[in-house]
């Protein structure tokens, strides 16, 4: 048995040790080594290994897993980009791959933005230090494929993520989706704001944050969408949310100061208005803040990233192996464990393969039931309105 593999499986029990054992876990990876066995083909072992020793595939179930680890320990190195550690659990993803591979990651300019990872490909393309993968919002996923900026491939997996969440021409596909929600400060504030009429209430002046400006930041992007579904705007319409900010801030509730870990820990940014999985982090981060996250009851609006492969990667079968690592079972439970709701999540729970603890760190399933997610265009259509009208209604 490859170290990989039993790695893996440890991994699964120690999630599930209250209801799987270990015996358990390494009968379900012999059948499933078994049935790989009985599918195998004298053809079809020798067209893989021809394969490996070319440029990687284009569909990564025609080649083993070990075939893809050997030809990335070969590369020595996967370069990321724009992952904070304390994103999505990112840090523990990026360890617990080089620790199951034996590859190291070189993880560059965490902070990063889309914009920024794009323009990295473009900048670097040829430079060893270019990053083989990248982690972008769906707006620029969708202008770096046409740009051809990513490679086309198709992980094992890729057939079970939602038609919704990936691009059929294999440039990029959709990795985990979370919602708007108020990260509060009970040290500091003593009423938790269920709705965004609720911020508008005096007790908040000088309480209420985003992470970042909407004028460059998607995560404040998808804050104002929120605010505008709940106040009589559509996906189509984030006028109202814009408005809302406005009277926010003539309320003298809103501060201009972008929300960090650091704003979060000092108490500076008492409500911030941010991704769930982000603010659910906190709790653990910064237990003397004692942080409680609501989702508002209305204006659920939530927002996928996508993962995506330099076209021009410097570590091609590294790269690929970090996306079939993200969608294996492993690499989607990583991605839960922070908070995060993994492209399989609902595959993950047909099967029963997730620990009732990491389900149970979740808000309650309703809260998520009136989730709204836009479209390409109206993601365009809404920051072009915001680049015309914050700055003149709300600020910077």
């Amino acid at each position: 048995m490859e170290d990989f593999q039993e790695q893996e499986y440890e991994f699964l029990r120690r999630l599930e040790e209250e209801r799987v054992d270990r015996r358990q876990l390494l009968k379900r990876g012999l059948a499933a080594g078994v049935g790989l066995t009985i599918l195998s083909t004298p053809a079809a072992a020798l067209a893989a290994r021809q394969r490996a020793t070319a440029d990687p595939p284009l569909l990564g179930r025609t080649l083993k897993l070990s075939e893809f680890v050997a030809e990335a320990k070969k590369e020595k190195r996967l370069n990321t980009i724009a992952l904070p550690p304390n994103w999505a659990n990112y840090g523990e993803i990026m360890s617990t791959f080089s620790k199951k591979y034996g590859i190291p990651i070189t993880n560059d300019n965490p902070e990063a933005s889309s914009a920024v990872e794009n323009q990295t490909v473009r900048s670097l393309k040829g430079d060893p230090r270019a990053p083989d993968v990248l982690d972008v919002n769906a707006a620029f996923a969708i202008a770096g494929a046409n740009e051809g900026l990513y490679a086309k491939y198709y992980t094992t997996n890729f057939r079970k993520v939602p038609r919704a969440m990936k691009d059929g021409r294999g440039f990029w596909v959709g990795d985990y989706w979370g919602v708007m929600s108020f990260g509060v400060n009970t040290a500091i504030v003593a009423n938790v704001p269920k709705s965004w009429a609720d911020l508008l209430k005096p007790e908040y002046k000088n309480r209420v944050a985003l992470n970042g400006s909407p004028l460059s930041s998607g995560s404040a992007v998808a804050g104002v969408f929120s605010a505008s579904i709940a106040n009589g705007g559509s996906l189509s319409d984030i006028g109202p949310g814009i408005d809302f900010f406005q009277r926010l801030k003539q309320a003298g509730n809103f501060i201009p100061v972008q929300a960090t870990p650091q704003t979060i820990a000092s108490g500076q940014t008492p409500i911030v208005v941010d991704w769930d999985y982000l603010n659910l982090a906190y709790v653990k981060e910064f237990p003397s803040a004692k942080i409680k996250v609501s989702i508002p009851a209305a204006g659920v609006y939530g927002a996928y990233y996508c993962q995506a492969i330099n076209a021009t990667a410097p570590h091609p079968w590294a790269a690929r192996l970090w996306q079939e690592f993200l969608y294996s079972d492993q690499g989607q439970l990583l991605w839960l464990k922070g908070y995060s709701h993994p492209a399989l999540f609902n595959d993950l729970a047909a099967r029963k393969v997730i620990p009732a603890n990491l389900l149970k760190a979740l808000p309650s399933p309703t809260a998520y039931a009136q989730v709204k997610f836009a479209s390409p265009k109206q993601l365009s259509d809404a920051r072009a309105k915001i680049a015309s009208e914050w700055p003149s209604k709300v600020g910077a």
